[in-house]
């Protein structure tokens, strides 16, 4: 699971505690809207926090660099029409998610296009909580992933 730019530590400790459950390493980019060591992001992660694989990388280049030959990345956005249950999930795919209050930036989308997916909402909602979203995103591919 990648996080860019996460401004919540509630947030970032709930997904840091699905991560764990689910086998997944989490990975921050930054700019972070709060220190690792914050007390709300330590509550929200319980006393798994200190066992979550985590990795925090200074860009999202970093990050992809770094990444295995081959790796795939999909951007959770709400402005396009692809759902996500469209994907065939591998192991070794990064799930992308953008900041609370914005997203994944406009360029990041432009650039990454054919790997953006949606998570269908009622057109009267805007978004769902980024740990929603996350958890949406990573049992379907777990799902998935099991399935082959």
């Amino acid at each position: 699971m990648v996080l860019v730019a996460p401004e919540i530590p509630q947030n970032t400790g709930n997904i840091g505690r699905l991560c764990l459950a689910a086998g997944a390493r989490l990975h921050l980019v930054e700019p972070l809207g709060f220190e690792i060591d914050e007390k709300q992001l330590r509550r929200a992660g319980l006393d798994y926090w200190e066992h979550v694989d985590l990795r925090v990388w200074s860009s999202f280049d970093e990050l992809c660099s770094d990444a295995v030959a081959g790796a795939r990345f999909w951007f959770f956005t709400t402005k396009v029409q692809r759902d996500y249950w469209d994907i065939e999930y591998a192991r070794g795919d990064y799930l992308v998610f953008g900041r609370e209050t914005k997203g994944l930036p406009e360029s990041m989308l432009a650039e990454h296009a054919e790997s953006c997916v949606t998570i269908p909402m009622a057109e009267d909602v805007r978004s769902i909580n980024l740990a929603t979203s996350v958890g949406i995103g990573t049992y379907e591919a777990l799902r998935r992933i099991s399935m082959d």
